[in-house]
């Protein structure tokens, strides 16, 4: 293992469990946060807390744990202070704009850094800051940044695999924070397991659909970014996106559901744009559209259950 310099740029839970994990590494470790996140808590050792992101420059990797509603003034920031020695590694769940742009895109425009990479699949924020057994996937076309991913916050009990298509891992990651979100609602809504089978195996089938338009490869949304992820929510890691869609079942509105999922959801976002996208490419996507149409409130559960159910059944 090779000690580094690394900085996390976010300081909510998952910043806060990446700089946790990348110190238990034996790392330095950077956090760059508005408000201080060990303000009510201990602060591990060789751990510090900066409000400039030009404190970040003499990290060797850095982690962006940010929405990607905030990631051109982010990239933006950190354009000014970083070049091409720099690793950056992301781990946002969101696309960027009515174009579905990638993160690692928006990274790449904004900063002179080349070597990006995206985090994905089931690592939760519990397994990176407690050291639980668990495993994820970096997507990223320089096999040096998922060997840099690797030491800050890999270990016994937190396998890492790799793979080049990053477009593919932060569609995937995307597609399967919505999926996560109609999870969350169908549970709350008294689906029992067959219909959630039926609802997240045609919801990766979509996801897919969508991934390939924007220039991933098919194979990985049957992985760890894609099906990998969405059996933890399945399996019930109790993901902010479950929690979001259950309380919006219960009819809380979207502010107050927010609150109580306690993170900022990127499928409330994205739900219309992937939609609007499948039209515009001839894409068939009935559940990004009927999520939709539910978080808007232009549709009752009971009528998005009707339409889904009266669909035509094609081959699969």
């Amino acid at each position: 293992m090779t000690l580094m310099r690394v900085g996390v740029y976010g300081g909510g839970s998952f910043g806060v469990a990446l700089a946790k994990a990348s110190v238990r590494a034996g790392h330095v470790v950077k956090i760059h946060s508005r408000r201080d996140p060990f303000a009510t808590g201990s602060k591990p050792e060789r751990l510090d807390v900066v409000g400039d992101s030009a404190q970040l420059a003499d990290c060797d990797l850095i982690f962006v744990a940010t929405p990607s509603v905030h990631v051109e003034e982010v990239a933006s920031s950190l354009g000014r202070h970083l070049d091409g020695r720099h690793y950056v590694v992301h781990v946002s769940r969101g696309l960027v704009g009515d174009g579905l742009e990638t993160v690692s895109h928006v990274l790449r425009r904004q900063t002179p850094v080349r070597r990006i990479g995206c985090l994905a699949g089931p690592v939760s924020a519990a397994c990176l800051a407690e050291g639980e057994p668990g495993g994820g996937i970096v997507g990223t076309e320089f096999p040096e940044v998922a060997d840099a991913v690797r030491d800050a916050i890999a270990g016994p009990t937190l396998r890492l695999y790799q793979t080049e298509d990053l477009v593919g891992c932060e569609t995937s990651s995307a597609m399967v924070g919505l999926l996560a979100l109609a999870l969350g609602y169908a549970v709350e809504m008294g689906f029992g397991p067959s219909t959630r089978a039926v609802l997240m195996t045609r919801g990766m089938a979509e996801a897919g659909r969508v991934g390939v338009s924007l220039g991933g490869e098919e194979r990985t949304y049957a992985g760890m970014a894609g099906f990998g992820d969405l059996l933890s929510a399945v399996a019930g890691d109790e993901r902010p996106e479950v929690r979001l869609g259950r309380a919006i079942a219960r009819g809380l509105t979207l502010e107050a559901a927010a609150r109580e999922a306690n993170a900022y959801v990127e499928g409330v976002v994205i739900a219309r744009r992937i939609q609007q996208h499948a039209q515009r490419k001839g894409i068939d996507v009935p559940i990004a559209e009927t999520m939709a149409d539910l978080l808007e409130g232009k549709t009752s559960p009971s009528e998005a259950l009707a339409k889904l159910m009266s669909r035509k059944v094609r081959r699969e």
